[in-house]
């Protein structure tokens, strides 16, 4: 998007949708980095809570927003003139695709862009409904894959601990508190009520805890991410809302409360692949620990196993030493 823009035009020229606004927000810092030997670029964010007076136009070379308010920027306010567009970005496509909403919503924003448009999609992972929306938006396409997401997974070490209920599952984090470094920690869980007892019990045993869920507004969770970013908070503790996309360096641990299960109560393995792939990245190594409570999430655990091909270890968090082991 950078070397596409004419700075001399001042009018949109490259289109960025993302499915949340803390990606939006992520995205628009990396090209304030990238671009800020470009004095001249300038950049706008097409996101819930950001009011325009009607009837202006917006002058900035590249937007990048959610899918709702760039289409009601591109077609109810006239903020954008989307025929200038000469470069639209999807990311997080497979997201994209699986909330109903946006995909409608992407679709309608890309038919308004010039034939001579360069669509650009980016997806870590491509099932065939991905393909399927892909033909539709990009046509005759080039393909760039990078290899199979086992093998990113490979400086990550998976673990399973066996609980009986929910207070050993607890006991059990703690255990592994306790017993190593742990730079910063995510704490995924199935439902917004398991997240805030958890965050609040975690509290009274006196670590710094931060609660991310998809009922607050936009702005404080990003002011909850922007905290545990700068390390205000060593653990944050989460649903689903934070699986994707969000880069904190230092998260060496990340720990499934609950295992991921889609609608239906199967295995979501790519949901499973996001989550613990907030550790470990850029190649440094991480740790990831799965809580088993039950015969039912002992048998989705060996169905993620399976799906990956990677033998998942038991780990016996009463045994301290054992935990030290892994840690190092």
């Amino acid at each position: 998007m950078l070397s596409q823009v004419e700075p001399a035009n001042r009018y949109p020229q490259c289109l960025c949708l993302s499915p949340t606004y803390e990606l939006a927000l992520q995205t628009g810092k990396v090209i304030e980095q990238m671009g800020k030997f470009y004095p001249e670029l300038k950049l706008a964010y097409a996101v819930r809570g950001n009011k325009l007076e009607r009837g202006q136009k917006i002058s900035e070379h590249i937007v990048i927003g959610t899918p709702g308010t760039v289409l009601d920027w591109c077609s109810k306010l006239k903020f954008i003139d989307p025929k200038k567009i000469k470069v639209f970005v999807l990311d997080e496509a497979d997201v994209m695709i699986a909330t109903q909403g946006h995909q409608d919503q992407s679709i309608r924003i890309q038919r308004m862009l010039p034939r001579n448009c360069q669509m650009l999609l980016f997806s870590a992972t491509f099932e065939d409904s991905v393909w399927k929306f892909a033909q539709k938006v990009v046509p005759d396409p080039n393909i760039i894959k990078l290899k199979r997401e086992e093998e990113t997974l490979d400086t990550i070490k998976q673990y399973y601990v066996l609980c009986n209920s929910r207070d050993e599952k607890f006991q059990a984090l703690c255990n592994i508190y306790g017993a190593i470094t742990i730079a910063q920690a995510m704490i995924f869980c199935h439902t917004r009520k398991t997240a805030s007892w958890l965050a609040a019990e975690l509290s009274k045993e006196g670590h710094q805890v931060a609660l991310l869920s998809g009922e607050m507004v936009v702005e404080q969770r990003a002011a909850v991410i922007e905290r545990f970013r700068e390390g205000k908070e060593k653990v944050l503790v989460t649903t689903n809302v934070c699986a994707r996309g969000i880069d904190v360096e230092q998260v060496s641990v990340v720990i499934n409360f609950d295992l991921p299960v889609d609608k239906d109560g199967n295995p979501d393995n790519e949901t499973y692949l996001h989550r613990i792939g907030r550790t470990g990245r850029f190649g440094k190594r991480g740790l990831a620990v799965n809580m088993v409570d039950s015969k039912h999430s002992m048998n989705i655990l060996n169905r993620i196993q399976e799906h990956f091909n990677k033998k998942i270890e038991r780990l016996d968090t009463d045994d301290l030493d054992e935990i030290e082991k892994i840690a190092n």
